[in-house]
């Protein structure tokens, strides 16, 4: 059997870091220690949000505001619902408003924790229970957990 040459993997290793060197994003340390935190890596580590971390511009927050504006008026027209919903086709188009409020409290609590505006989140979060709470209400006593059975069709 052949005896393979050695390997001089220090001088393989040096050409792989000059080949690594040469990439756009290159991480200079290139597991030589910690790898930098995502404060410091700019914008291509800013994760979810798209800007660097930590900087929203007005826009930023003007479109959160917006997004919970919107729920807000959805959610609060709830309490006003002029249909009555005990059954049928109007208790599902009731479920899904109640839906909505729930995806409208998901999609401004989304934008406002990118956006670091804690009272717009807080109230994104009310959102999401204001419209889990709104279809409990509804589904509840239609699966035998409430005192008051209903019925999903209409007899």
């Amino acid at each position: 059997m052949p005896k393979e040459k050695e390997r001089d993997w220090d001088r393989e290793m040096a050409e792989v870091d000059k080949l690594l060197a040469k990439l756009p994003a290159a991480d200079p340390s290139l597991g030589r220690g910690a790898a930098p935190s995502p404060a410091r890596q700019g914008p291509a580590g800013a994760g979810l949000a798209g800007t660097a971390a930590g900087h929203t511009t007005a826009a930023d927050h003007l479109g959160t505001w917006i997004k919970v504006g919107l729920g807000l008026l959805v959610g609060i027209g709830m309490i006003f619902w002029p249909y009555s919903h005990a059954c049928g086709f109007r208790l599902w188009f009731y479920l899904g408003a109640a839906g909505t409020v729930v995806v409208a409290g998901v999609w401004s609590s989304i934008s406002s924790w990118r956006s670091r505006l804690g009272l717009a989140h807080t109230l994104s979060q009310g959102l999401i229970i204001w419209g889990l709470v709104l279809a409990a209400g509804e589904v509840l006593p239609r699966i035998g957990y409430a005192k008051d059975a209903a019925t999903w069709l209409c007899p």
